[in-house]
């Protein structure tokens, strides 16, 4: 959905006095590690929204070899699974505009982050929605970037 769909679904959410979740990420190759954090993230509230980095913004980020799968092809695999509710893509370098307009009651990151390591502008944006933040735990051994090294390996043999 675009985030205007995104914002209204999210006010029909609280005039029902639902909880809404937010989490933002790339999710280029859905893996078990992926899957366990969005389960994680889904159960504290009534619904998950994700903001899902855009091409453009994936290939800023992680170089032009990125992403493997399109924005519509990693937005359709996550609006398929249970535990989402929303998704929407941004294109900006970080999140502040998008945590305003949809105003989570929580904001979860995996937990190899901090809030230390938070950008300060997004920090701030959640500071002024009121939202909860939270550290989800990281499940270890699970990176796209090390099953990308594994698919290219298995295809050498």
């Amino acid at each position: 959905m675009t985030l205007a769909g995104a914002k209204s679904r999210r006010e029909q959410l609280r005039a029902a006095g639902r909880r809404v979740v937010l989490t933002n990420g790339i999710f280029d190759l859905l893996h078990t590690g992926h899957l366990y954090y969005l389960q994680k993230a889904r159960a504290l509230g009534d619904a998950l929204f994700i903001a899902l980095n855009s091409d453009a913004s994936t290939r800023a980020l992680k170089g032009p070899a990125r992403p493997v799968q399109s924005e519509e092809q990693r937005a359709y695999a996550l609006g398929a699974l249970a535990c989402v509710d929303a998704v929407f893509v941004f294109d900006t370098p970080r999140l502040d505009a998008e945590i305003r307009a949809v105003r989570p009651d929580i904001y979860c990151k995996a937990g190899d982050y901090t809030l230390e390591k938070l950008d300060a502008g997004e920090r701030g944006a959640l500071l002024d929605v009121g939202a909860q933040i939270e550290f989800m735990p990281f499940l270890p051994g699970f990176s796209t970037t090390s099953l990308i090294a594994r698919i290219k390996a298995a295809g050498e043999v």
